[in-house]
């Protein structure tokens, strides 16, 4: 079925944008609106997308956002529409996201069978426009200025059909139109190509980042603490011993209540370096969690002072602000507890690709229920942290649960950690903070770039539709 979407009357809030436009435009060029170049607009199915099944395509606004469609991963209609060829897009057609990724459109190219869904609205232009000019205009700074005017939505923000087809478009002669487009995808097919370079090189680094934690955590990337005591003639603290060690250290803290669980043997056969044994999170570290406090009881929250951090922190490397702040009484009376500065901090769920990251706190904080946190001894925090950003993708594999799988404070515990002897540690993480530096370097460099060229990309953009030069 369709969604019944009310229509609301946007020409108020873009007429000021109209005239800005219109003032500004050579005599031979005139200004209509989408909704006079296109076809009447067309709100989108609403249904359920299903990734195995078959028969016609169901376009998300997720699919569009890139820019490109890869078909292969288009999901199928659990239910398509009975009226099907209202819903079908047609090579040509504009799909525009009306809610989450506000604006965000996809000028339709060769599709295979597909209806869109009900966040999209369908433009269909008439052959007066250059659909090449259109798309191109629907990337400048002037369409994007149209939709931050025309956002609508206290909760959720939205635009409508009536306010998109309100949108102004400067439109140049049937010939200037063509050089635009083609003086336009001269300057972008180099930008693009340069673009694609800069993205390739974050893949690199991405690679080169981890082949360097996996050498260190393998005995690769330093000589062994084994080798460099039979050269010197000396004997050493093996990582058997040295975790022995720990766990004496723990027990004396725990008043020998501590009982932590010996690592299960590794799934994939590996043979550790000489001198070097395996440990299980839960005998190296202390491991807990958080909460939430009540948000309806005002005394947890108003006015807090205590630091409460949730799981989009480990999208840093280190944590140095609060999300939110809660009181001593919620500290008091709920499972929270004040984590002291240099306790790591894994996510056990969340969205994308935060489940499973790692960062380490440089405040105190409390945090909530879905970050593990692990207090570890300083001599060692080094090693276990770069330790578990290699163990990243493990970690999502062995994540359980639903729809979203999750992890855990047992599976957090019992992470196998492959355990050097400590003088070695010191070595691993030195030779691996001097490489990520590097990377880090180069990796603002890359992104100084990226950003560079979309702000030419802007540019160029409006300078095309100006009306002072073909592009």
């Amino acid at each position: 079925m369709s969604e019944v979407i009310e229509e609301i009357d946007e020409a108020d809030e873009l007429a000021p944008l109209h005239a800005q436009i219109a003032a500004a435009l050579p005599a031979s060029w005139t200004l209509e609106t989408l909704g006079s170049l296109c076809e009447k607009s067309q709100y989108g199915w609403t249904t359920k997308a299903d990734k195995a099944g078959s028969g016609v395509k169901f376009l998300r606004t997720t699919d569009i956002t890139p820019g490109v469609v890869d078909w292969s991963s288009v999901p199928y209609c659990v239910e398509a529409p009975s009226d099907l060829e209202k819903y079908l897009i047609k090579d040509g057609d504009i799909l525009i996201s009306r809610t989450g990724s506000i604006g965000v459109n996809y000028l339709v190219v060769k599709p295979e069978p597909a209806v869109f869904a009900s966040y999209l609205i369908r433009f269909r232009p008439k052959t007066s426009i250059s659909t090449k000019y259109l798309k191109y205009y629907l990337q400048s700074p002037a369409y994007w200025q149209a939709i931050n005017t025309g956002k609508k939505g206290i909760a959720v923000q939205n635009v409508n059909a009536t306010m998109l087809s309100r949108i102004p478009i400067p439109v140049a002669p049937p010939a200037v139109q063509d050089e635009i487009v083609a003086e336009l995808e001269k300057q972008f097919s180099r930008l693009d190509e340069a673009v694609a370079n800069l993205q390739r090189v974050k893949a690199n680094l991405k690679r080169y980042k981890a082949s360097v934690l996996k050498a260190a955590v393998e005995g690769r990337l330093v000589e062994t603490e084994a080798t460099q005591a039979r050269r010197e003639g000396r004997t050493y603290e093996t990582g058997e011993q040295l975790l022995q060690r720990i766990l004496e250290e723990r027990r004396a803290k725990w008043a020998g209540r501590g009982k932590w669980k010996a690592p299960e043997a590794p799934t994939v056969e590996t043979t550790l370096p000489e001198g070097w044994t395996w440990a299980s999170v839960d005998q190296l570290a202390d491991v807990g969690t958080g909460a939430t406090p009540k948000r309806d009881k005002a005394a947890y929250w108003n006015d807090g002072d205590v630091p409460w951090v949730t799981s989009s922190v480990v999208n840093g490397d280190y944590v140095d602000q609060a999300s939110e702040f809660v009181t001593k009484l919620a500290l008091a009376e709920t499972n929270l507890t004040l984590y002291p500065i240099g306790t790591l901090l894994i996510a056990m769920y969340g969205e994308g690709k935060t489940r499973g990251k790692c960062t380490e706190l440089r405040i105190p904080a409390s945090t909530n229920q879905a970050l593990a946190a692990l207090q570890v001894d300083s001599s060692i925090r080094g090693y276990l942290r770069h330790f578990l950003e290699l163990n990243y993708e493990e970690m999502r594999k062995v994540a359980s649960g639903g729809v979203q799988p999750n992890l855990n404070l047992s599976l957090v515990r019992a992470v196998c950690v492959p355990l050097p002897p400590l003088p070695e540690q010191v070595r691993i993480v030195a030779e691996v903070d001097r490489h990520l530096s590097i990377i880090r370097e180069v990796e603002a460099e890359v992104d100084a770039n990226l950003q560079r060229a979309q702000a030419l990309r802007q540019a160029t953009l409006a300078r095309a539709f100006s009306g002072t030069s073909a592009a």
